[in-house]
């Protein structure tokens, strides 16, 4: 997960923690009504009129793909291999804030340049032993858990983030892929030892479900994962440990609740969409279901019910349509916010305002393909010149207001491009899954063939 910026760097926060703030003192962003939404409308908004993209679907997918993964060898330590949460969208950025979560994402996208020879494999495989060692060697960890921001060349902990508990899972998604791509004896002993050491009973805080973070200075977070959302590779992980487990009865101890929306009934919490997403991007839980869900059919019919959402807005943001549509966890004009919907009632989360952020249908190529290249490939084409740019798209952009992030975010780049990869070869899941932890996991949380 991502920062968010309160025009300081003295709040750092998950995006968990932007929809859950509750007890920490600040306030999280509104649940604005449809009603205040439109006066934020442009009647006058005509999209752009350039040519369309020309290429095909799987050269639109390799232009993305290349595009992340220079970020992701760019915008990252060379000592340490610990990337930039985010970084300016053309490049050249002197920010030294890492994420662990998009270090994470970077290690797969590592695995990924590799197989498809984006860089050469020698220099590819330095980069994993480096970020390996380092982490396994030198990052400060705290029961195998680690901070959630840190320097990239020092690794001292940001301000004062909180220990992770989703970031560090999404890092062991990589760290483990890694483990299994690469034939090299180091990268998968220092991978085995990252992951072992992980005490996942001591973020448990004595409940039956996982705390989202602890902090040096006041203990565990209140907060807790306890409903659906990207939460399911942390259980997982913690129950294939071979090392630390916790009991399969976890797996029962978070709620399903369900949405539904114009007929679509899903497992939902009031969250965006890129909860639907984070999970999956390394977990292959197709044509698998455990005693409570298919949970990829239930992410297909969650982006099938996000775009109805949006196109639900047409007549308060004019922009939205078939061809550009997708709200998630980004920044805005603001800075950073959890938004998008629908939720619980129907309506949307957090100020919604007509911009468009293209993770959110980057991250869903996976699910609703066709419905979500149609609209990278308008991004791509008419809108090229004003959201292309050196790691591929903004993260996020209006076009009813003309603003334009100059910013791309780590987790946001990484989301779109293992789930391009997973769409075209299976790839991240076909390496993840060869984990046999991740086989045990699954077996032990009741899953079998749907």
């Amino acid at each position: 997960m991502t920062r968010v910026d309160l025009r300081s760097n003295t709040h750092l926060l998950t995006r968990r923690e932007v929809l859950r703030i509750g007890g920490m003192g600040l306030l999280a962003p509104p649940l604005i009504t449809l009603a205040s939404c439109q006066k934020h409308a442009s009647p006058s908004f005509v999209p752009p009129n350039g040519a369309p993209f020309e290429g095909t679907d799987e050269q639109l997918l390799d232009e993305i793909q290349r595009a992340i993964f220079d970020f992701f060898w760019n915008e990252a330590s060379s000592k340490t291999g610990q990337v930039k949460d985010r970084a300016l969208a053309n490049g050249n950025d002197s920010r030294t804030m890492s994420s662990i979560a998009a270090t994470g994402f970077g290690l797969t996208s590592l695995c990924i340049g590799d197989h498809r020879g984006y860089r050469k494999s020698a220099e590819i495989a330095e980069r994993v032993r480096n970020t390996l060692r380092f982490l396994a060697n030198d990052l400060h960890n705290e029961h195998g858990f680690f901070f959630h921001f840190i320097h990239m060349e020092t690794g001292d902990r940001w301000a004062k983030c909180e220990l992770s508990s989703i970031d560090s899972s999404i890092l062991l998604c990589g760290v483990l892929t890694a483990r299994q791509y690469f034939a090299d004896q180091e990268i998968q002993d220092l991978a085995t030892k990252i992951y072992h050491r992980v005490d996942w009973p001591w973020m448990l805080n004595g409940g039956k479900t996982f705390s989202m973070g602890w902090h040096p200075e006041s203990g565990f977070l209140n907060a807790r994962w306890e409903h659906y959302c990207e939460l399911m590779m942390i259980y997982l992980l913690a129950l294939g440990s071979p090392t630390h487990p916790v009991d399969a009865s976890s797996w029962d101890a978070w709620t399903r609740p369900k949405i539904t929306y114009q007929g679509i009934e899903y497992i939902s919490g009031n969250d965006p969409i890129f909860t639907h997403q984070y999970s999956h991007a390394w977990f292959d839980f197709r044509n698998k279901r455990d005693a409570y869900a298919s949970y990829f059919d239930n992410s297909v019919k969650a982006t099938k019910a996000h775009k109805l959402f949006c196109l639900s807005l047409r007549d308060r943001f004019p922009d939205y349509s078939e061809n550009l549509w997708g709200i998630s966890a980004s920044d805005y004009v603001k800075g950073y916010t959890a938004w998008g919907g629908p939720n619980a009632q129907g309506g949307p989360i957090g100020p919604v305002d007509g911009s468009i952020v293209p993770c959110a249908t980057g991250g869903s190529l996976g699910f609703l393909f066709d419905d979500s290249i149609r609209v990278l490939r308008n991004l791509r084409g008419p809108y090229r010149e004003k959201v292309w740019t050196k790691y591929s798209f903004r993260d996020a952009f209006n076009p009813l207001t003309n603003w334009y992030d100059g910013d791309v975010l780590g987790i946001d780049l990484g989301i779109t491009m293992l789930m391009a990869e997973n769409h075209r070869t299976g790839f991240v899941w076909e390496q993840f899954m060869k984990n046999p932890e991740a086989q045990k996991a699954m077996r032990l949380a009741g899953f079998r063939a749907d």
